[in-house]
């Protein structure tokens, strides 16, 4: 019995040393997300820094090649704060940077990391000025030229009302991006655009955008704007009996979660986004139940994006051959060519990437129907 004893001790004591070797031959990446998880942008940062960490704790159970230190950084949807986030952590030994989560933000990192040579994959930002001339940024989220041309073709192909509203921010890269392509692309393919007017930043009252849609008689109004201006334009539609189709972006994204926002005001409003929380493969299911165990809501686009460009990441990292101890500097021509070669599968599609920066996947459309997002089919 003793010995049977020691047996088995010393069986354990050698699967200890192999899990205990496994772990010190695995290569660490040292990834920093940056985005707002504070303010009024916060809803799109702690998405993203949530999807990241659930993809970070995904690929380290798993115990493959490499293990993830993943670090958060806020920078409350402020340029200057997310410069400061940015120098924080390459000051912590960051190797690369998983942002950052709002455009205007990321332009002003994106820059920074370009003269320092720091590779960078946003999740979210996706104005064409944030990978403008800079060889190492990348993103996940599709381009503001490519949601406006794309959303325009989804209104014509599948029969929604031609008979086309605008309202955008004119104070905004990422809205003012979306609006011009849509507007290019919706003359083109014969949308009657009978309404195009503009905010900005500071707007709080919509009743001369909201009219002059309805006095026109759009049937239909694009809104390639955020989920917080998108709610008052839905109030204020409310208030003068204005139901025309609402068609919106990614940014619209995270509407039913504003504190006090009364969402059955949103029924049917329809937007294009690359995820849909209640797609039914796996990966997708696995993905959402995990979120809303560990974060008690179904994740949005912006958390599906975060978790899949983490992915992305480490695929880049292992064809670059990035080895312990590497700094930003080391890896990021290597990061750049891999990202061109790579290929991922994720819960946001199937991915791929050109010289650019621009990712290649599919979008789809989904519609809120009980206070949930669901797949549109017409």
């Amino acid at each position: 019995m003793k010995k049977l004893l020691a047996m088995l001790m010393a069986a354990a004591l050698l699967l200890s040393c192999a899990t205990v070797l496994a772990d010190e031959e695995a290569i660490t990446l040292k990834i920093a997300h940056i985005g707002p998880l504070t303010g009024a942008a916060a809803v799109y940062g702690n998405a993203t820094s949530n999807g990241g960490k659930i993809a970070a704790d995904e690929i380290n159970a798993a115990g493959g090649k490499y293990r993830v230190e993943y670090t958060t950084y806020d920078d409350t949807h402020d340029a200057e704060t997310s410069v400061n986030a940015y120098s924080k952590a390459l000051d912590d030994g960051a190797q690369m940077i998983l942002g950052t989560t709002t455009t205007s933000p990321c332009i002003a990192v994106s820059a920074e990391a370009y003269e320092d040579r720091v590779f960078m994959l946003t999740p979210s930002a996706s104005s064409t000025a944030v990978t403008a001339d800079k060889d190492n940024m990348y993103q996940v989220c599709f381009t503001d030229p490519a949601q406006g041309t794309a959303s325009a073709e989804y209104i014509k192909q599948n029969g929604l009302p031609t008979k086309v509203a605008v309202i955008y921010n004119n104070a905004d890269a990422y809205s003012t991006g979306i609006y011009q392509t849509f507007v290019d692309k919706a003359k083109e393919l014969g949308l009657d655009v009978v309404s195009e007017t503009t905010f900005t930043d500071s707007t709080k009252d919509f009743t001369v955008q909201v009219n002059d849609a309805k006095n026109a008689g759009a049937e239909l109004v694009f809104l390639p704007i955020y989920y917080g201006p998108a709610s008052m334009i839905l109030q204020t539609a409310a208030q003068v009996e204005y139901k025309p189709v609402w068609f919106g972006v990614d940014g619209m994204d995270g509407i039913l979660t504003i504190e006090g926002f009364d969402t059955s005001l949103a029924e049917g409003v329809l937007l294009l986004t690359p995820f849909s929380a209640d797609a039914q493969d796996e990966k997708t299911k696995n993905f959402v139940a995990t979120y809303q165990a560990q974060y008690g809501e179904i994740p949005n686009q912006f958390a599906a994006d975060a978790y899949d460009g983490v992915y992305a990441l480490v695929a880049a990292a292992e064809k670059a051959g990035v080895q312990n101890g590497a700094t930003y500097a080391d890896i990021c021509d290597a990061m750049i060519a891999a990202m061109q070669e790579i290929t991922v599968e994720g819960v946001t599609g199937t991915m791929t990437w050109s010289a650019n920066g621009e990712v290649t996947k599919t979008p789809t459309a989904v519609i809120i129907q009980n206070g949930a997002y669901v797949g549109f089919n017409k």
